[in-house]
């Protein structure tokens, strides 16, 4: 394994592929390696994205695990994408979407950034705010924004709970999305979870005028393994994008972090959202 090495989030989805099958077999590592011919501390890189998985490691376990073939060799096929991803800086990965990989990566992260524009953030919206803002007519995205917030609230008790840093102009609050009771449930709903330890709220005024982010809202996932680099996320109602590059990141990095010192502190965000609720 390359001394410098850093899993992309394709290579981290096959080793949670990998895992999976592994699971649904109900065996335990040293089985599994035994089965295959891996040290269990092999499969366990392998499975957690601490080395690359090759193909014909990805092949071997497809086998042993008795896996559909066209299951492992898809899964054979986005090995060797990011096989040569790696050697050769190739383009956007094969069958991988990472709309649909998001939710994975929030379970497995410890720290989120998350500037929006004109929506509360995803782990914070109701059910109903949601329906509202996707107008019902996206329903995969829907169950997306769910899982997201699920993801989120089942990691506030955790031992290591996700930390979540939320940055939003104000015009978020005024946007009566949903009509009046939804918009204000959402706003008392906010309010509530901002009081998490874990959690911090701060909206940039009306006044404070242009900000590092304006009009580019985006995620930014930080991890505990020294093998996994921040992650920055971008989506729109067409797709979802990952940026890896790490002076990209480091871009929206400085970006959150200018926004987030124009905007009001914690205390003052959360008169601001009480505000809005109350003119509702």
């Amino acid at each position: 394994m390359p001394k410098d090495f850093r899993a992309t989030t394709l290579e981290r989805a096959i080793g949670r592929q990998l895992a999976g099958w592994r699971n649904e077999r109900e065996l335990s590592l040293t089985e599994a390696g035994q089965r295959v011919g891996f040290s269990s501390a092999k499969l366990s890189m392998m499975e957690n994205a601490v080395q690359p998985s090759s193909p014909v490691d990805v092949m071997a376990l497809g086998y042993v695990y008795k896996v559909p073939t066209p299951e492992w060799q898809a899964v054979v096929l986005r090995a060797q994408h990011a096989e040569q991803v790696r050697t050769r800086a190739l383009g956007t990965a094969l069958n991988f979407d990472p709309a649909a990989d998001f939710v994975n990566l929030v379970f497995e992260a410890t720290l989120l950034r998350v500037f929006t524009t004109d929506l509360v953030p995803a782990v914070f919206q109701l059910p109903g705010y949601t329906n509202a803002a996707m107008q019902a007519d996206d329903p995969v995205r829907i169950a997306r924004f769910a899982m997201a917030r699920e993801a989120w609230s089942s990691r506030l008790k955790d031992k290591d709970p996700l930390i979540v840093q939320a940055v939003f102009p104000e015009a978020v609050l005024r946007q009566v999305v949903g009509g009046p009771r939804v918009m204000k449930a959402q706003l008392l709903h906010l309010m509530e979870v901002s009081e998490h330890p874990t959690v911090s709220v701060r909206v940039v005024p009306r006044g404070a005028g242009a900000y590092p982010a304006m009009g580019s809202p985006f995620t930014l996932l930080g991890f505990p393994h020294r093998q996994h680099n921040d992650v920055a996320y971008l989506e729109t109602f067409v797709k979802g994008e990952y940026v890896e590059e790490p002076g990209l990141v480091e871009q929206c990095a400085q970006r959150f972090a200018g926004s987030r010192q124009l905007a009001l502190d914690t205390g003052e965000s959360l008169e601001l959202i009480a505000e809005a609720a109350a003119e509702l």
